[in-house]
């Protein structure tokens, strides 16, 4: 499928799989929108509307190569279904509050979390941070994107936090390269979770808690989008970021007092 990256091949070839087995359509010559409607009311009962979208995503990214090469017609496209969206999960800063203090016994994750809250950073680049990354001059740390697979520039961290991690560093032995010798672990942060009545807390969160706490400060979405490295800013705005606090600040913004 010359025109497809590797990646959108393999998911389209699923798609396809999934399209042949809940409509018996075998060639591509066969594929007409009464078919594809089957395949979208079909697949609908299996998964979630999230999963049903990507399934359109690659189907259409087919279909469109394919039309170009003659070998479906030209028009055919589904429409993606709607999806409510989901309020996002974001600590207040009284809950990240209460969750530093639920660390405090275990150094190593209290620091996991407040790299999260403060760089937005996910848990698999935290992980590998090395001490060599750390810029104490600049108050800075250089870092990995895994998801992505290519170097980051700096990133600007809080003053107070570089000098917890200073300390932290002082008393690591001579010669580590890793800043956590430790592996995450699941255990803790199920502790840690029941201790704050937050069992259903993923660390993830705490990036979306970052995006939201800069929001509710005032901070441009444009700013958080490139402290977060993510494609567009929707994504920063519908999936990482709780608007609501930033609703209710407009809103109480009203000279209200100068009207009853």
């Amino acid at each position: 499928m010359e025109g497809l990256q590797q990646a959108s091949i393999y998911e389209a070839m699923l798609t396809l799989g999934h399209f042949h087995r809940l409509t018996g359509v075998v060639s591509s010559k066969g594929i007409a929108q009464s078919s594809l409607d089957q395949f979208i009311l079909d697949r609908g009962h299996e998964v979630g509307r999230n999963t049903l979208n990507k399934d359109i995503r690659n189907f259409n990214a087919f279909l469109n190569w394919a039309a170009r090469n003659h070998f479906v017609a030209s028009g055919l496209e589904i429409k993606k279904v709607k999806v409510a969206q989901k309020p996002v999960a974001a600590l207040s800063p009284q809950q990240v509050r209460g969750l530093l203090t639920a660390t405090s016994r275990y150094p190593a994750m209290r620091l996991r979390v407040l790299l999260a809250v403060t760089t937005g950073l996910r848990r698999g680049d935290i992980e590998i941070i090395r001490i060599g990354d750390l810029h104490f001059d600049r108050n800075t740390v250089a870092t990995w994107n895994r998801k992505a697979g290519k170097a980051m520039a700096e990133r600007p961290i809080p003053e107070q936090i570089m000098t917890e991690l200073s300390n932290y560093v002082t008393s690591l032995p001579d010669g580590r390269e890793r800043l956590f010798a430790d592996k995450f672990s699941p255990k803790k942060w199920e502790k840690i979770r029941k201790v704050m009545g937050l069992p259903e807390l993923k660390f993830h969160d705490l990036r979306k808690t970052f995006a939201s706490l800069l929001a509710q400060r005032g901070v441009p979405t444009a700013v958080t989008q490139r402290l977060l490295e993510h494609s567009s800013p929707q994504l920063t705005n519908e999936v990482y970021t709780n608007v609501d606090p930033v609703l209710r600040q407009a809103v109480n913004q009203l000279p209200v007092a100068d009207w009853v």
